[in-house]
């Protein structure tokens, strides 16, 4: 029988450059924790300057709802999409700011194996606020390229069926093929493939912190 590393944390955080990063990259893995760890999320782009995403705040609300994290949990920002890059600083400043007033202990986030401009500042930033803690990175299909999962997190029927739910929250992205729930399904069997787990959740590792407990 092969045997879970097991994770202990009382304060995650997960951080995304848009509405439904998150939920994309580890929304089964928050449906899993999400009433066993305060879980804070943080979005940094409520993309509302695209008329075409108005209803995407209260979708993103709503999809954060079916995943167990509570409204005053869940943190958005207004940095400007695709400007990321030249808010870089401010960024960081925000960053910093959960890291003091949160302090987590496990933080999630964009892979480096990401294309989009947004994400990878973010990813970036992290790295840099985050010094001294464990920092894995999530896959959004449609901006990676080469991301292979070495950190994988045994999720369970319900979680994915929690996540599917809150991805369904999205009636703006309803059209769009890394929405469709046989994907995202596909995705986490074949994550527990690897594991040799029914389902899982893939991230690649940017810097684990551990120690073998007594």
């Amino acid at each position: 029988m092969n045997q879970n590393l097991l994770l202990y944390g009382k304060r995650i955080c997960c951080i995304g450059a848009h509405p439904d990063d998150i939920e994309l990259g580890c929304g089964a893995l928050i449906a899993n924790i999400a009433q066993r760890a305060e879980v804070l999320c943080l979005t940094l782009s409520d993309n509302q300057k695209n008329p075409a995403l108005q209803n995407l705040v209260s979708e993103h609300r709503a999809s954060m709802k079916v995943l167990g994290i509570p409204e005053d949990h869940d943190l958005m920002m207004d940095f400007e999409t695709r400007r990321f890059p030249q808010l870089r600083q401010e960024i960081l400043e925000t960053l910093l700011n959960i890291k003091r007033t949160f302090q987590p202990e496990i933080v999630f986030v964009h892979t480096r194996n990401d294309i989009h401009q947004d994400h990878v500042t973010v990813m970036d930033e992290a790295v840099r606020a985050f010094r001294g803690t464990t920092l894995l990175g999530f896959d959004v299909l449609r901006s990676s390229y080469g991301f292979f999962p070495h950190f994988l997190f045994e999720v369970s029927e319900t979680d994915v069926e929690k996540k599917l739910a809150a991805l369904a929250e999205y009636k703006t992205y309803a059209d769009r093929y890394y929405f469709e729930s046989e994907i995202t399904r596909a995705t986490m069997i074949r994550h527990g493939a690897l594991a040799e787990r029914p389902y899982a959740e893939g991230f690649d590792i940017h810097r684990v912190v551990a120690q073998f407990g007594k």
